[in-house]
């Protein structure tokens, strides 16, 4: 059986009759994990275990784990810096910057395999414009050229420890106020104007990039649909101009800046016309269950390749790994930056 396009949710933190039904379905392709999935370390083990044995191949598990807000496994995990601390080290210091976002990628990928997770959606390439409140500090920089600069980094430790890194939201959510899990964000440049935003994808497509998600934004100037659902976007700009070859995601189509589009049915036609590979719908069991019935999808052998490439690969053990001399120092230059200045005292006059 190949990999269907969606990646859909499961319920708890085990599975289900239902949940075992539903992954069984050709469409799917993947499964993403949230906080409601996660107990601890050996449940998490024998979830990604259980999932992956539904299938063969096996289909693709997933997370959002950048760091900060965004870490859906914490308890038992190293507790990831938000995304603007490895901006900020790396003002302190360009070189041991770059090193520390390296190990922060490896640190977050090797943990994450070590349970089975293939992938997680990361790194976050949108820019600081200070305008976002979802993005944020999850954003690395302000500047174009460091965000590229990191991100390639952190993708590099990403790869190391076995995992296909996944820039995020192409091609840029960092100027728009609006949330896209709740509305539609309209940011009004032109394509000219967009190119710092889309330059870290340059760089990061350069040196081998697996995935890009797709926003919810639309971008008026360039196509009257979201980023996600435009063939503008995805088959001219990304695939076309950047020459990109990996696997396209996007965003959570049950998210509000989907919804413009249509229904759920709607918004998973348009995506896969315009380029999609691979459709998360997440906490919206109705729709999953409608676009199972009601989807139909042409075989597409390019397609299934760059999913393919999206798994993970062999990983460490989580005993092998905490006993390696490469997580002790990821977590010893994490305690480093994350520990409090020193206070000086000054002595008064004498």
């Amino acid at each position: 059986m190949t990999l269907g396009p969606l990646m859909i949710d499961v319920a708890g933190s085990e599975l289900t009759g239902e949940d075992r039904e539903l992954l069984h379905h050709p469409l799917v392709g993947g499964v993403i994990l949230f906080t409601r999935n996660y107990v601890n370390s050996g449940q998490l083990r024998a979830l990604t275990a259980a999932i992956h044995a539904e299938r063969s191949p096996p289909l693709i598990i997933a997370v959002d784990q950048e760091g900060g807000r965004v870490q859906r496994f914490r308890t038992q995990f190293s507790n990831l810096p938000a995304a603007r601390r490895v901006g900020y080290e790396f003002d302190l210091g360009a070189r041991p910057g770059l090193e520390f976002a390296r190990r922060m990628g490896w640190l977050m990928a090797a943990e994450l395999r070590s349970h089975g997770v293939d992938l997680s959606f990361a790194p976050c390439v949108d820019l600081d414009y200070g305008a976002s409140e979802v993005i944020g500090d999850r954003a690395l920089h302000a500047r174009a050229e460091v965000v590229g600069q990191l991100a390639v980094a952190y993708a590099h430790g990403m790869r190391d420890a076995g995992m296909a890194a996944t820039a995020k939201h192409f091609p840029g959510h960092g100027a728009v106020v609006a949330d896209s899990h709740t509305a539609l964000p309209v940011d009004r440049r032109e394509l000219a104007d967009l190119q710092d935003d889309i330059a870290p994808y340059r760089l990061l497509i350069a040196n081998a990039l697996a995935g890009v998600m797709v926003a919810h934004v639309m971008y008026p100037a360039v196509d009257a649909l979201p980023a996600s659902l435009s063939k503008r976007w995805i088959l001219e700009v990304l695939r076309g101009d950047l020459r990109f070859q990996g696997a396209v995601f996007t965003d959570d189509l049950s998210m509000g800046g989907a919804a413009s589009a249509g229904d759920v049915m709607t918004r998973a036609r348009l995506a896969l016309a315009a380029g999609c590979d691979m459709l998360p719908v997440c906490n919206n069991r109705p729709g999953v269950s409608a676009l199972l019935d009601r989807l139909t999808v042409e075989p597409a052998p390019a397609s299934q390749l760059r999913l393919v490439r999206m798994r993970g690969r062999e990983a460490m053990s989580l005993e092998d790994l905490q006993s390696s001399a490469p997580w002790r120092e990821s977590r010893e230059a994490l305690a480093r930056a994350l520990a409090p200045p020193a206070l000086t005292l000054e002595s008064g006059p004498a």
